[in-house]
């Protein structure tokens, strides 16, 4: 009796462990399937990844390039702009100096002197309108009706 037992917990305990090992080889080829399309469809991603970053870095370069032909040009333009101030800057301020010179010796000569053209007289107690203050077509200077 106790050998039929034994025999019956061994074909059962066999039986459990044959459908673990074929679910398992089922599992375990369901995988192999899934890794193999995983890798049909990586490679050619990974293909087209390092295109886009060898573009990106072709593109890098180009812009770098333009970046230091910016900013020689931008140094150029500097060296100009000083240059060109320092040789025409000082000849210029020399002319409007002498010119303002010759205005006023003219101004001097035919008109009135300037004490008496800026002269004003003030009068205690009392409030004299300002030349901004006058208005012009029904406006005031300051560009407000009243």
């Amino acid at each position: 009796m106790a050998g039929i037992l034994v025999a019956v917990f061994w074909a059962i305990l066999v039986s459990f462990l044959a459908v673990v090992l074929v679910r398992l080889a089922q599992t375990l080829r369901a995988t192999t399937k899934l890794v193999a399309d995983v890798t049909e469809q990586a490679v050619p991603l990974l293909a087209d990844a390092s295109a886009t970053v060898r573009s990106a870095q072709t593109q890098l370069d180009k812009v770098d390039a333009i970046a230091t032909d910016v900013q020689e040009v931008t140094s150029n333009a500097s060296a100009l702009s000083s240059t060109v101030a320092s040789t025409f800057g000082g000849p210029l301020v020399k002319v409007a100096a002498f010119g303002y010179g010759v205005r006023q010796a003219i101004g001097r000569k035919t008109g009135p002197e300037p004490e008496a053209r800026s002269r004003r007289s003030v009068i205690v107690g009392r409030t004299v309108p300002s030349a901004r203050g006058k208005k012009r077509n029904g406006r005031n200077s300051r560009g407000s009706k009243d």
